[in-house]
């Protein structure tokens, strides 16, 4: 017996996406996540075909103390240049054209479809914008990746909670710019998530009888993209956050003290700030700063952009599901 492709849609995945009207049902989407840091997330074209060069300031030139007829030796500053590479993330999804059209449904049925592939690619881009991995050379590389040593030259931008366990996450303190940590797109590309319906086909079906035909629709998804961390002081990552420890009734982990001390440490009003962490942690911060609003502390709700969101400060707070509970201990 021929075997069927598993990646394409079948009747019986179709039979599991109909109302008892025979129309297409409203998916309930259960996996969604909220990563409001793509919200927040500035994107400028790079300078390079393949991503973008950074040149920082390494060394400064030295100054003398001059005494009459003395002289001054000439001196210099130093530059270093940082090259960031952009990813190329990608997916296809198909249907047979037979089955799309069954009962006339087929623009709702790759409409179902295509949600769940642009949900798909926004977790992935927010997944990597945390844990993209140097090892892995198809990703950019990530946050944690640069900020996973408290003794490493950015020291300064990591603070750690003290967690000790294996159930560790992070909160990270963001000042969005094109001067200091900014989203990039390819020299001479286009920006943001790129959709191509590319309509009705003909290919050479991959399961079934060798060389057999089968015509379908098919459509595209390309996300050119990475980040350039210009300046590493305007990021802070509150480190090693043990959820054990949150959960203890007495001597757990300050977070609002690990979010003040990230405010200090941050150099300058430069750049669009905001806090991100995952829900979980976000519950235990309104567990801890109930009391604190009650006597008058920093943290309130407001509205931005419309929307109500929880400030620390002058600063928002947002959800980043990406993030994970399952962290290793940075040293």
């Amino acid at each position: 017996m021929p075997v069927l492709p598993a990646n394409n849609l079948t009747l019986l995945d179709r039979a599991k996406r109909m109302d008892p009207d025979d129309q297409i049902a409203r998916i309930i989407e259960l996996l969604a996540q909220s990563n409001e840091i793509l919200q927040d997330m500035p994107f400028m074209e790079g300078n390079l075909t393949t991503g973008h060069r950074t040149t920082v300031r390494t060394g400064l030139p030295t100054p003398t103390w001059r005494m009459l007829n003395g002289g001054v030796l000439p001196t210099k500053s130093t530059t270093a240049q940082i090259d960031e590479q952009c990813g190329m993330l990608e997916a296809y999804s198909q249907v047979d054209k037979a089955l799309a059209d069954l009962n006339g449904q087929s623009g709702p049925l790759r409409f179902s479809e295509a949600r769940a592939h642009l949900e798909a690619m926004n977790q992935e881009m927010a997944q990597t914008l945390f844990y993209g991995s140097a090892v892995a050379p198809e990703e950019f590389i990530g946050l944690s990746v640069r900020y996973n040593d408290s003794t490493a030259a950015n020291a300064a931008s990591v603070i750690k909670a003290g967690g000790t366990g294996g159930d560790n996450t992070s909160i990270w303190l963001i000042a969005w710019d094109e001067e200091t940590l900014t989203g990039i797109y390819p020299k001479g590309s286009t920006a943001g998530l790129q959709h191509e319906d590319l309509g009705l086909e003909t290919e050479e079906a991959s399961g079934g009888v060798a060389g057999a035909l089968n015509r379908v629709y098919r459509d595209h998804w390309r996300w050119d993209c990475g980040i350039a961390l210009k300046d590493w002081r305007y990021v802070i990552r509150i480190c090693n956050i043990d959820l054990s420890d949150l959960a203890l009734a007495s001597g757990y982990p300050k977070l609002i003290d690990f979010m003040e001390q990230a405010e200090e440490v941050i150099p300058s009003n430069l750049g669009r700030r905001a806090f991100y962490m995952n829900r979980t942690i976000r519950r235990f911060l309104r567990k801890q700063y109930r009391s604190d609003v009650t006597s008058g502390g920093g943290l309130t709700y407001e509205n931005v952009s419309g929307q109500r969101v929880t400030m620390f400060g002058n600063t928002p707070v947002r959800i980043t599901d990406a993030l994970l509970n399952s962290e290793s201990l940075v040293p």
